[in-house]
């Protein structure tokens, strides 16, 4: 193997390795380990393959097939971002809403101090 393709195959099994450790020690949530575990089987299919992105590309009439990883990874990249904001605006909304309950709590609570207060004022 030349250092051309021992270099991305490197990477690549570096990277997969990488994912298994973060899915074994669950650092990773459920949704993202199905995601990062096909991106991880995808890097290392054309890591240690990269003639398939030829093949690939060749198939859907792509006239630079190399560029086809690329193209993928950024719509990877896109859909990634996309679900992560999707997410944190989703744990943004539910902040709000527990701020929203702990101001209202805190209301009532100063509302029964000051009742407690006026009753305890009354019987001295």
């Amino acid at each position: 193997m030349t250092l051309f393709k021992f270099i991305p195959s490197a990477l690549s099994v570096l990277f997969v390795l990488t994912i298994f450790f973060l899915i074994r020690r669950q650092r990773l949530g459920i949704f993202q380990t199905s995601w990062w575990l096909f991106s991880a089987l995808s890097i290392l299919a054309l890591g240690l393959f990269p003639s398939l992105a030829d093949k690939i590309g060749f198939f859907f009439g792509i006239h630079y097939p190399p560029i086809l990883p690329v193209i993928l990874a950024i719509c990877m990249l896109f859909v990634k971002v996309l679900t992560m904001d999707i997410e944190r605006t989703r744990q943004e909304i539910k902040i709000r809403v527990l701020i929203q309950k702990i101001g209202v709590q805190e209301t009532e609570l100063q509302r029964l101090k000051e009742a407690l207060e006026e009753r305890g004022g009354d019987s001295n």
